[in-house]
């Protein structure tokens, strides 16, 4: 069995969980906690970063990217890999990313938050432009240019939601907005009491 170590609340975790999801290849999901990652998470990986997904071959990937390519290579039911910008993709996960800690952050990075914020708001400003011509990012439906997107978003909008309610990006607020109500990422915050070893698996498209 496949099987995922992840953390609720991280967006690499999130996209991964995503990813797996929508392409209906069942996984034992396990929920770890980052003060106490289990030995077995550990070996499989020593980056010791969420998520990392160990195959049933005993082969491990662990960078949320590489989980979600390596899932819609097995199945792709709504043609996510139609719609991957990779430009688009490593400009928000380096770029932007790095604006979105120091705004969350300041202290960690000695960063003025404000500076950093509109450093974000910017960057946003590009979904903003794409969406004129479509619902998602590079399209009307979404696909994996979105969902490897999004979670970063919605943690740089948890930071301050009124100020980011003000900010002039209509689209990109609605474009956040719907995929947050989407049954697939309430399928993906799925929550779970951390993984302990000889707890029973929680297994996922368990049906399909």
């Amino acid at each position: 069995m496949t099987l995922l170590y992840s953390f609720r609340r991280c967006p690499y975790a999130m996209r991964a969980r995503l990813a797996l999801l929508v392409s209906r290849e069942p996984f034992e999901l396990r929920e770890v906690l980052l003060r106490d990652k289990p030995a077995a998470m550990l070996a499989a990986s020593p980056k010791a970063t969420v998520p990392v997904l160990v195959l049933a071959d005993g082969r491990v990937i662990d960078e949320s990217l590489d989980i979600m390519l390596w899932a819609l290579g097995r199945n792709d039911p709504e043609r996510w890999l139609a719609g991957y910008d990779a430009a688009l993709v490593e400009a928000f996960d380096t770029r932007f990313k790095h604006h979105l800690d120091r705004y969350k952050y300041p202290e960690r990075h000695g960063a003025d938050p404000i500076a950093h914020r509109d450093a974000g708001v910017a960057m946003l400003g590009l979904l903003e432009a794409r969406l004129s011509d479509s619902a998602c990012l590079c399209g009307p439906q979404r696909a994996l240019s979105d969902m490897a997107i999004f979670p970063f978003v919605r943690q740089f909008a948890a930071v301050d939601p009124d100020g980011f309610a003000a900010q002039p990006i209509a689209r990109v607020q609605a474009w956040l907005a719907r995929h947050i109500a989407s049954p697939l990422f309430a399928q993906a915050m799925l929550r779970l009491a951390p993984w302990k070893p000889g707890d029973p698996p929680i297994v996922l498209n368990a049906s399909s």
